[in-house]
C-alpha cells in the first residue's frame, strides 16, 4: 500500500489517508478482511506522529470503512456488493472531475487546456510505470 502525502496542501494529512484508503477500497484494491497495517508501522513509513494515523483509523472505523479489533489490528469491512461499488466510485470521480473543472474554470482556463493538461499528466504517469 503505497500513500502520496502532499504536506503544503491545505488538507489534513490524515484526511489525505482517509481519502486514500478509501479510494483503494473503491477500487477493489483493499478487500473485505484484508488487514491495515499497524498505527504505528504506517507512521513510521510515512513520517507522521502516530496519533496522525490514528486519527485517519478512527474517523475510517466510525464511517465503517474498518473495523478495529483489539490486540489483532485494523481490517478492512465488509462493504457494498460490487454494482454498489462500482457506483461509488463512478460517483467519487464525477465528483472530483466536476471539482476539478469549477476550479480550473474559476481561474480562467478552457476546457481544452484543462483535457491537454490531463493527457498530459496521463502520459507521464504511464512512462513512469
Amino acid at each position: 500500500m503505497q500513500f502520496h502525502l502532499d504536506r503544503n496542501a491545505p488538507i489534513p494529512l490524515h484526511e489525505q489517508i482517509k481519502e486514500q484508503i478509501v479510494g483503494l477500497i473503491h477500487a477493489g484494491q483493499l478487500k473485505a478482511g484484508d488487514q491495515l497495517p499497524t498505527m504505528r508501522a504506517l507512521s513510521i513509513e510515512l513520517g507522521l506522529n502516530v496519533n496522525t494515523v490514528a486519527h485517519a483509523y478512527r474517523e475510517l472505523d466510525a464511517a465503517g470503512f474498518v473495523a478495529a479489533r483489539r490486540g489483532e489490528g485494523t481490517f478492512v469491512a465488509n462493504m457494498a456488493g460490487e454494482a454498489e461499488m462500482a457506483l461509488v466510485r463512478q460517483r467519487k470521480l464525477q465528483s472530483l472531475v466536476s471539482r476539478l473543472f469549477v476550479e480550473a474554470q474559476r481561474l480562467g482556463y478552457s476546457a481544452a487546456e484543462l483535457e491537454q493538461a490531463i493527457a498530459l499528466h496521463h502520459a507521464a504517469a504511464q512512462m513512469e510505470q
